[in-house]
């Protein structure tokens, strides 16, 4: 199987987004895979950049068409649906050297299943770094919302991280080195950038 897709995953928060962006940069035949989600846009996002906004009515009538794979329910907020959109995946494997998949556990687990992914896990270096950043990143966040994200967060590095091919940290301040060691990774695993 030729090895084309990765999973980054990792909590909210953790950098997933900045070392994809920064492995694109450096490689530009690498893509991302876009996502679907039932959850509002938030300010900056942009429809089949960031995610495939749907109501839930198309939600559900894509995934009962077979458009929408590896689906998650995540209760937070009023309750959100995301899902792999295979029309962009299958758009997008042909011509990417790796299609990076910024997905779950339940989206590694079916990318891993049907296209032998290659899945690595972002760890925040610390509870009390990750604390910080996110809070940093966020200050506008209630506290029960703060509350629930550490505690998705606690439960995606303790329960979901071990059952990746890989764990790596992504510390403050030291983006290079992580960018520097999936690059590795990827090298190792037969992956051309």
């Amino acid at each position: 199987m030729n090895k084309k897709i990765v999973v980054i995953a990792g909590p909210s928060g953790s950098g997933k987004n900045t070392l994809i962006r920064k492995l694109k940069e450096r490689y530009p035949r690498i893509d991302t895979l876009v996502t679907a989600t039932t959850r509002m846009v938030r300010p900056g996002e942009e429809e089949g950049r960031d995610y495939f906004f749907m109501p839930i009515e198309r939600f559900d009538e894509e995934t009962a068409r077979g458009n929408i794979a590896g689906t998650r329910f995540v209760p937070l907020f009023g309750g959100v649906h995301y899902g792999i959109f295979l029309p962009d995946l299958k758009k997008k494997i042909d011509t990417a050297s790796v299609l990076f998949a910024p997905v779950d556990l339940t989206g590694a687990r079916w990318l891993k299943e049907n296209y032998g992914a290659l899945t690595i896990f972002i760890m925040p270096e610390s509870f009390e770094a990750y604390r910080s950043r996110v809070h940093a990143r966020s200050p506008e966040m209630s506290e029960r919302e703060f509350s629930m994200r550490m505690k998705i967060a606690e439960d995606e590095c303790r329960t979901h991280a071990p059952q990746y091919d890989y764990r790596v940290v992504n510390a403050d301040g030291a983006l290079q080195e992580t960018v520097e060691q999936v690059i590795e990774i990827l090298k190792k695993e037969g992956y051309t950038l």
